[in-house]
C-alpha cells in the first residue's frame, strides 16, 4: 500500500477515535438541544437510504426503473411493509422473499 493510503487510514482512525472518545470523556456533561436529539434520530434511516437506493435504482451501474428490476421492487416492498407494520425485520424478510421470487422466476 502507498504512503498516502496509510495516511488516509490513520487520519480516519484518529478522527473516528476522537469523536468516540469525546462522548466517553464528556458524555455526562453534554446536553444536546431537543431539536438536535430529534434530528439525530433520523440519521440511521438516512444512512440506510443512502446506501440502499443507489443500488436499487441502478443495479450494476445501469439505471433500471422498470417493474422487472428485483432490486427496486424489493426495496419498494420493504419500504411499504416497514411503513405499514413498523417492523423492520418483517420488512426485510418480506422484501428478501419478493426479491428471491423475482430472481428465481425471471
Amino acid at each position: 500500500m502507498t504512503d498516502t493510503l496509510w495516511l488516509a487510514i490513520l487520519g480516519m482512525f484518529v478522527a473516528t477515535y476522537t469523536v468516540r472518545a469525546s462522548f466517553i470523556v464528556f458524555g455526562q456533561k453534554l446536553r444536546f438541544p431537543p431539536a438536535v436529539v430529534q434530528a439525530l434520530g433520523h440519521v440511521p434511516v438516512a444512512v440506510l437510504t443512502a446506501i440502499v437506493v443507489p443500488e436499487a435504482v441502478a443495479p450494476g451501474g445501469q439505471m433500471d426503473l422498470s417493474p422487472t428490476n428485483p432490486y427496486l421492487v424489493g426495496t419498494l416492498v420493504a419500504g411499504l411493509v416497514a411503513w405499514k407494520s413498523r417492523r423492520i425485520l418483517v420488512a426485510v424478510l418480506v422484501s428478501f422473499v419478493v426479491f428471491g421470487m423475482m430472481r428465481w422466476l425471471g
